[in-house]
């Protein structure tokens, strides 16, 4: 049996960020290089810019993940950190499924799909009775319109199951925010979508805070897929993880998003609970702004990571929770995975320095690192193939960057429903 090694260090200061390097192109161009176009980025890079964070001119920013058990694969699975994009199914520029224009606020900008092949493993989902069949949707007061409905569930759940049947080796974990109150809605949604193959059964989840079973042993159990859902009856009902018997969270959009602190989420156990076994850290604002996300996932997402480690009586959150995760001003969401991952798998600064065999705090010379930092850690990982991809906004959606006037729109929209 392997001794696990857990070092409770904070890190409570950030790296500087080296300047841009010269002009480059072709594919040629690294982190933080100055770019022009979509192809002048090397693999896993894409050219953005960060206008919030005062970066006036575009650079080569990371935008694909890591995944920390192919460098580490035989430690149970509440041990790593992993991706969750927040309402991963509200994509910009998602065509219409009603036919009504869309008038509501995106948390992403390419497809499910694509999330997955950047390297996210966690996807949070909204889920609605809505035209006789269960809804992605975004709500008013618990009830999904047609103009915040964004597509039937099963096509999503469908993109799921690809990715999972076309990528052996991956786990997914699956957040229901849930509003079916359909006789075994989900039941039936999970079986159409064919994912019930993959299905981590509840009878198997451990339960008080002991570990889960090791990323290897899930993997060849075929147990790759973990739903949970916020209500507590359909644990027994229809089989679904009820999510706050096995995971605790942080408060979600703005009422979380303190400098230096971590409350806890409502319905949640205390962060410090020793009941529960995975932690999920929601880090994004009430209303998203695109424009806005890059400078979030700069120094204040590492700082926010800190706070919750001390919160949790040091404990690495599992799930980063945020919207528009690929954005950033170099590293983003990514680099501070990889941070996590490495001090708290192998003892050092970051996944990529981290060598299989080798003893705690034995680590590869890869020279500096270019991003932020999170908190302290103990394991090892590759880098997950995919194209990144940045769609654009649809004639059928309405699209605007101020949540102000979303809630302004959604407001006058309903009120006008209901007169």
């Amino acid at each position: 049996m392997r001794n696990y090694q857990f070092t409770p260090i904070l890190l409570l200061s950030l790296l500087l960020v080296p300047s841009p390097a010269a002009a480059c192109s072709s594919g040629a161009c690294q982190l933080l290089d100055s770019c022009s176009r979509a192809d002048d980025c090397s693999a896993g890079l894409y050219c953005g810019k960060c206008a919030a964070a005062g970066k006036k001119q575009p650079i080569c920013v990371r935008g694909q993940a890591n995944q920390p058990a192919s460098i580490v694969k035989d430690l149970p699975f509440n041990k790593y950190t992993w991706i969750m994009t927040h309402n991963s199914f509200s994509i910009d520029g998602e065509p219409s499924s009603t036919g009504v224009p869309r008038v509501t606020f995106y948390n992403q900008e390419d497809t499910v799909t694509n999330q997955l092949r950047n390297g996210v493993r966690g996807l949070m989902l909204d889920m609605y009775d809505f035209e006789g069949d269960v809804w992605l949707c975004h709500s008013f007061q618990g009830q999904c319109y047609n103009f915040t409905a964004f597509e039937p569930a099963i096509n999503t759940l469908k993109e799921v199951e690809a990715f999972l049947s076309q990528n052996p080796l991956e786990i997914v974990t699956i957040i229901i925010e849930d509003y079916v109150h359909a006789p075994k809605g989900l039941t039936k949604l999970f079986t159409n979508s064919g994912l019930t193959t993959y299905w981590y059964p509840v009878t198997a989840m451990p339960a008080n805070g002991k570990d889960w079973p090791s990323v290897s042993d899930m993997v060849a159990r075929n147990h790759r897929l973990l739903v949970f859902t916020n209500i507590a009856s359909k644990e027994a009902d229809e089989g679904i993880a009820y999510q706050w018997r096995y995971m605790v969270e942080n408060e979600p959009g703005d009422p979380g998003l303190v400098p230096g602190s971590c409350p806890n989420r409502k319905e949640s156990p205390p962060l410090n609970s020793k009941s529960s076994s995975l932690f999920l850290m929601n880090y994004f604002p009430t209303f998203p702004v695109q424009n806005e996300a890059c400078k979030e996932h700069s120094g204040a997402l590492g700082e926010m990571v800190n706070a919750c480690y001390k919160a949790s009586g040091n404990v690495v959150p599992n799930f980063l929770a945020v919207n528009f995760y690929m954005r950033s001003d170099g590293g983003g969401i990514f680099d501070i995975q990889d941070r996590i991952n490495g001090l708290n798998l192998c003892g050092c600064k970051t996944i990529a320095a981290c060598q299989v065999g080798a003893p705690f705090g034995v680590c590869k010379n890869i020279g500096s690192s270019n991003s932020n930092p999170p908190p302290s850690i103990n394991n090892r990982g590759g880098i997950i193939s995919g194209t990144i991809e940045l769609s654009g906004s649809a004639s059928t959606t309405v699209h605007t960057s101020d949540p102000l006037l979303v809630k302004l729109l959604l407001t006058l929209t309903i009120t006008a429903l209901l007169l």
